[in-house]
């Protein structure tokens, strides 16, 4: 194997990398790449000596951050971004959904019997989108090469669509240049898309297949193809029919360290952030949980089961219908008239589907940690707890990289448990299992 070779064979890899003027070459054949990739992942090789030309550099950067941020080149493909009805929901709010005409126009059309997949990704990574030669889009579903899928290039390692959104910019991916091997028989080239007014990165687009999707003038269409939707999305903004996914829903932002907000698009398809203060955040996360609606009295026993009267309730809720608007907001009972999304709404979502690599990454931190309101301490306990206990379960079916994920949370540093399953976890490298022990040594110094 690859993996076990010695200094004689990296030396021979090294000198073959060179033309007989000693100029590097532009790019190692693919079984000799294939052979840097694995003593790459063995750690037999160095950045050094990928730098040496033997891989291109983006390539090597991009194989240095999938290796550090804990992506496992045996995976069987990207995981699972989000359940089937937020990718649906997430479709028809996305900023790139009015252009997915002309993309199915420029690419699509002539992809039917070329052995190509076309995939168009939100800027998250996740695909939105996969389209193209059926033959094609049945063996890519084989990795998981399929909408709801993460294919940023911290969840699935080099690849085309997640190195072109990590880099903001336009590149090719040949077969083994992948770091994750089971994606490794394909090629792909991609292009972000930009906000016409904001340039704000909305996307990418992608062309996957064989040898045949890594050319120069592969790269030209990809590219094409992204001005035109760019120039398209200009076209419809001025037009005043702009974003049609325009009328998004209100999002309601409450996890993690930052402050809560309430986030909604005006009619030319700009996001509009409110801050909201922690009461109103509190009755809004509650409102949301609870679609029927809640009475005063319960809305005053959820927010403080001891010191809070129903006239304070309904004085906030009039305060709260100036921020986030009377048509948003119904009384008797106080209920949200206007569906929305919430970041916590997601996460669970995900959870709810099975998808906790989605979750995890959809969960910057605890819900609403300033607040004192025993409903939303209970329902911050419950959501932790129950990503935490998925992400141990992933772990336990040789996840680790979940595990590593959670623990790098605010809330996961401490976790004495968690840290310890991560060290005993299968399949875990030499370096990192020493971190983890590390880490598990300074935790119990710490605590005595």
């Amino acid at each position: 194997m690859v993996g076990t070779a010695d200094a004689e064979e990296r030396e021979r890899l090294v000198a073959t990398s060179r033309t007989t003027d000693g100029r590097d070459s532009a790019r190692p054949s693919p079984s000799r790449l294939r052979a840097v990739h694995e003593m790459f992942i063995a750690g037999q090789v160095d950045a050094t000596y990928l730098n040496s030309n033997s891989v291109r550099p983006v390539v090597a950067q991009s194989w240095q951050r999938s290796l550090a941020g804990g992506v496992d080149p045996d995976l069987d493909g990207a995981r699972a971004a989000t359940a089937v009805t937020a990718i649906e929901r997430l479709r028809e709010t996305h900023p790139l959904a009015p252009a997915l005409p002309v993309i199915r126009r420029l690419l699509v059309d002539d992809a039917a019997d070329s052995g190509v997949v076309v995939a168009v990704s939100a800027a998250d990574g996740t695909l939105l989108w996969v389209e193209g030669d059926p033959n094609a889009c049945r063996k890519a579903e084989a990795m998981n090469f399929v909408p709801g899928a993460d294919w940023s290039e911290r969840s699935a390692g080099t690849n085309a669509p997640g190195t072109a959104l990590a880099l903001d910019r336009e590149l090719q991916i040949h077969g083994s240049e992948h770091f994750s091997r089971v994606v490794q028989p394909w090629s792909c080239t991609a292009a972000p898309v930009h906000d016409p007014t904001t340039g704000a990165l909305l996307g990418a687009i992608d062309l996957t297949g064989g040898t045949q999707v890594a050319t120069s003038q592969t790269l030209a269409l990809v590219r094409a193809t992204a001005v035109a939707v760019e120039n398209h999305l200009a076209l419809l903004r001025v037009a005043g029919i702009a974003a049609e996914p325009a009328a998004r829903k209100p999002h309601l932002v409450v996890l993690g360290s930052d402050r809560p907000r309430w986030v909604t698009t005006d009619t030319y398809g700009h996001l509009q952030a409110t801050h909201l203060t922690g009461r109103h955040a509190d009755i809004l996360v509650l409102l949301s949980r609870r679609p029927e609606g809640l009475s005063a009295d319960h809305l005053a026993v959820l927010l403080d089961d001891k010191d809070l009267d129903v006239v304070t309730v309904r004085a906030e809720m009039s305060r709260l219908r100036k921020v986030i608007g009377a048509e948003n907001l119904g009384s008797r009972p106080y209920r949200l008239l206007v569906s929305i999304t919430s970041d916590i709404g997601e996460v669970f979502d995900a959870l709810d589907g099975g998808d906790v690599q989605s979750a995890l990454a959809r969960y910057p931190g605890p819900l609403l940690t300033q607040s004192v309101s025993p409903a939303i301490a209970r329902l911050r306990t419950q959501l932790s707890a129950t990503l935490r206990g998925a992400v141990l379960a992933e772990n336990a079916q040789g996840r680790p990289d979940l595990l590593r994920r959670w623990l790098e949370l605010p809330e996961g540093r401490d976790d004495r448990d968690g840290w310890q399953a991560l060290r005993d976890s299968a399949g875990l490298n030499a370096v990192a299992r020493a971190r983890a022990g590390g880490h598990l040594a300074g935790l119990d110094f710490e605590l005595g």
